[in-house]
């Protein structure tokens, strides 16, 4: 199956540690894979803030599988920069929390939203690495990674 969407936005709480890791990921095998998909991230809780730097504990988590992440990221708050909601074809998000803030900020007959769990047809959350230390960061990493790799697969993307 042809993999349908060109514009992919990634949806956490602050938009700090998964949702970066999880861009990290998709631009990773997107590249490889030679497809032209562009990729982002932003929070969507009330706690989100523009301008946050990304979590020091999620780029030597990336780093460590051999991803880096860009060392100039700073965090977006979806609620203040409305338009990449509505540039994206595709919403994942991390949490069905984040799926439910989101639904319930932007309307449920938008465009297709799925917890990245959803999208590799399973159930559950992400779960915040935050204040976990490396380990819960390596933890969040390596699900994330087998999620999206169960997923893709689906579309023939390696």
């Amino acid at each position: 199956m042809k993999f349908p969407y060109k514009k992919i936005l990634v949806v956490c709480s602050v938009n700090t540690a998964r949702s970066p890791m999880t861009v990290g990921y998709l631009k990773d095998k997107f590249l490889r894979n030679k497809k032209d998909v562009k990729i982002y991230s932003g929070g969507i809780s009330s706690n989100a803030r523009d301008g946050m730097l990304i979590s020091m504990d999620a780029k030597l988590a990336m780093k460590e599988v051999g991803i880096e992440l860009p060392k100039d990221s700073l965090s977006i708050n979806l609620k203040k920069h409305p338009h990449l909601i509505e540039e994206a074809d595709l919403i994942l998000t991390l949490t069905q929390k984040h799926k439910e803030e989101l639904n319930n900020y932007i309307g449920k007959d938008h465009k297709p939203i799925f917890s990245l769990k959803e999208f590799a047809g399973e159930y559950g959350d992400i779960e915040d690495p935050s204040m976990k230390g490396i380990e819960g960061f390596r933890k969040a990493r390596d699900e994330i990674h087998r999620v999206l790799t169960k997923a893709m697969e689906n579309y023939g993307i390696k």
